[in-house]
């Protein structure tokens, strides 16, 4: 908690500078929005700055394709998206991410590696209910793990930690993309990153 309230601390007392990098990691469900509302807040973003989607789903294909899904692995891969983000929000770069990202601990330790390097970064949890995400399975992977098809399947067959003060929540079960988009640049605003 203390991490938390010394990043927004640094935001507040910081002019907008486009010049600098920052990190807005979104977490959830599989199926919550992350990556439509990730995609939507890139297009208002990109006409005045550098910006960049580490999408979790396309990086376990190519930079995390050697991992599984057990703690360990999730872990690893929350690590290597984490380091990925760091890399470039320390050129400058405007670094959203799109991970499900379950335990607590691991997005605490991103959260903490990037503050230690004076990189700004906002948790955004992404909240849709289960019976949201099991009516939407635009994938069919909820069906497959609730037949048994795919094991270690999060919020079936292995868990999903909710952010206990998650910097920004996005109710996508009840708001529309727009105003989504619209509270996360309010979020930004209000921490001098835009």
């Amino acid at each position: 908690m203390h991490d938390l309230h010394a990043q927004r601390t640094i935001h507040m007392n910081t002019r907008p500078n486009h010049s600098s990098g920052y990190i807005v990691w979104f977490t959830g469900l599989s199926g919550a929005g992350k990556t439509t509302t990730v995609r939507a807040l890139r297009d208002h973003l990109e006409a005045h700055r550098q910006v960049e989607i580490l999408d979790g789903d396309e990086l376990r294909g190519t930079l995390c394709s050697d991992l599984g899904f057990s703690k360990a692995d999730r872990d690893a891969n929350v690590a290597r998206i984490g380091y990925v983000a760091r890399l470039l929000a320390g050129h400058g770069v405007a670094v959203l991410v799109a991970a499900i990202s379950p335990y607590r601990d691991a997005r605490r330790e991103v959260r903490n590696a990037a503050c230690s390097q004076g990189i700004p970064f906002i948790e955004v949890f992404v909240d849709a209910s289960l019976e949201t995400v099991l009516a939407r399975d635009t994938k069919g992977l909820y069906k497959r793990a609730l037949a048994g098809d795919v094991t270690e399947f999060t919020g079936i067959t292995a868990p999903y930690e909710p952010p206990e003060a998650a910097d920004v929540r996005l109710q996508t079960d009840s708001q529309t993309v727009g105003a989504s988009v619209r509270e996360l640049l309010t979020a930004l605003r209000r921490y001098r990153l835009e």
